[in-house]
Order: structure tokens, then sequence, then C-alpha cells
């Protein structure tokens, strides 16, 4: 608890929102949301349903914007509250290797300029990125080096990149992905002692898909959510949904999904569940996301405390 109040004077915003997995883990800490955005229609319905009660003020004051890209530059100041931490999944089409691999000239690739932009505009204490763990290699690594000089050299922030697996945070999925982390004003980047330390891991899972599907299950860890390819045949490689729970094959509905991404149990879906299963494919591993966050919000305490 004591945890909590300390965290509730720092601000957030959530980029690229989804259905609100990084202000469900901020939320937890006691960080509150003051912007958030996200453009397609059925999420926002999701986003709307679980938060509008959660944190009434970014619904208040009309900071639930549906389209970043209608926020031009000099208006940032005006349109966007103040913030401590920047969070956002950007989109990862374009970096991912299901894609077209067309990086920063594929429009959604270009997204991520206007998280540079509100960067440089707000200058936040922090940001905490999200993607596809193939945004490193893309493009013979270029695509990565962009987004790395932008953040270090041109908006003067810190940066630490590091892959993690949902299953280092005790869910029972892999899910890697690549987390990005920098700091405004990081008088400790570059040593090693001081700087900036990732969570450590888990060393075991909290539950596994048994747990989940309440029967015996073939797999302990399963299968990393998806968005395409749905009922597949189970021994195909493109299936992720299909398990064979006490002998017989069963698929994943939001119910046993939302528990895999680690979401609360009252966490609702106001839209088809082959929606909410899309969104949740779509979407950041909670406790990943939250013991990340609690890592950035110390080692902001720290930096303030010491300025």
């Amino acid at each position: 608890m004591a945890k909590k109040l300390l965290y509730k004077k720092y601000k957030f915003i959530d980029l690229f929102a989804g259905i609100g997995g990084f202000h469900t883990a901020l939320h937890n800490l006691g960080a509150e949301c003051v912007f958030a955005s996200e453009i397609d229609k059925y999420a926002r319905e999701t986003y709307i349903a679980n938060f509008e009660n959660k944190s009434p003020n970014l619904f208040k004051y009309n900071h639930f914007n549906a389209d970043i890209t209608s926020i031009k530059k000099e208006k940032i100041n005006d349109e966007i509250p103040d913030f401590d931490i920047l969070c956002g999944g950007f989109p990862c089409q374009p970096f991912s290797q299901a894609g077209f691999k067309k990086g920063f000239d594929d429009d959604r690739g270009n997204l991520f300029f206007h998280i540079a932009q509100i960067i440089e505009e707000k200058k936040p204490k922090a940001f905490l990125l999200e993607n596809v763990r193939h945004l490193v290699n893309h493009d013979d690594g270029r695509t990565f080096s962009t987004i790395r000089r932008i953040l270090e050299e041109e908006l003067e922030y810190s940066f630490y990149p590091q892959i993690i697996k949902a299953t280092d945070f005790g869910l029972p999925q892999h899910r890697p992905r690549i987390f990005l982390v920098g700091f405004k004003k990081d008088k400790y980047y570059g040593d090693k002692e001081k700087e900036f330390k990732f969570p450590e891991p888990k060393k075991r899972l909290d539950f596994t898909m048994s747990d989940i599907w309440e029967g015996e299950c073939s797999r302990d860890i399963g299968l990393t959510l998806r968005v395409g390819g749905r009922c597949s045949p189970i021994n195909d490689r493109r299936n992720w949904d299909g398990y064979l729970v006490n002998g017989e094959v069963k698929r994943l509905t939001p119910k046993e999904g939302k528990a895999m991404q680690g979401f609360p149990k009252d966490f609702i879906f106001p839209v088809t569940d082959i929606q909410a299963m899309k969104q949740l494919g779509n979407s950041v591993a909670v406790p990943v996301v939250q013991a990340i966050a609690n890592e950035i919000i110390k080692y902001i305490i720290k930096l303030d405390s010491e300025e």
C-alpha cells in the first residue's frame, strides 16, 4: 500500500493503447493515466468499458484520443497534459517477420515519429516502448539503429533495450517482445553499477495451462497468442489456439486468453469473442509491463532524489 501511495503522483500516457495492457499495469502500481490514444473502434469500446470508472478524468477531460496523427506538433503541448512516463506498444506490423518489412517506408512505421515528437515537446522523465523482437534485426539492424539514434542523440535520452518473455514473469506463454526504456537526464547512463536494470525474471510460472483450463492440459506453457490463423488443425504449425485438454481438443476463449496475458478476472469485453481474441493477441502481457514499470518508477525516484 505504501508503494502504491508513493507512486500515485506519477502520471503516464498510453499511446497505441489497444485494450489497456499498459494502463492496467501502471494503474496497479498507483500511477495515473492522463492521456490515451487508440484508433481501432472495437479496442476503444473495450478500453472505455474497463477504464471509465478507474480513470474517470481521462474521459471527463476528453483525453482519450482516437488518432494520434491528428495532433500536430505545434498542438502537442495544448492537447496532451504533462506526464512523467510515455508508454506505447507502437504498431509492429512494419517490423514483423509476418509483415511487409517496409519499416519507416510504411506509414505505420512512421507512427514512431509521432512518439518522438511527443517526447521532444513534452520532455517526460522516461519512456517505455514495446515491439516485436524482430525489430532488432529489421532491415539488417538499420531500423533499430534509427530508433536508437533518434532517442539517444536527437532527443537526448538514455536507451535500454531488452527482449523479455512472458514466461519470465509467471505467465504460461513465451511471447518474446523487445522493451525499450529510457530516461531524461540519466546521470548513471553508462555506469554499469548504477544504471537502470530490468527486473529479474521469476524462477517459476505462477500457473500453468492446466490451471487455466481447469483440467489436464498437454502443455504447461501455452502457445503465444496471435491475431490470425485461429482454428488451424491442432498439429498444424500455425495452430496457437487449440489445446488437448483431458484428451479433447479445446479452443481458447477470451476467458483463457486474458489469463494468459495477465489481465484481471473482472476485465470485460463488450465485443464479440472474435474481436476479443484479436485484441488479446495484440496486447502486452500485463505482469511484464508492471514489473518493468515498477523498476522505472524506482529509478526515477533515485534520479530525482539525487539532483
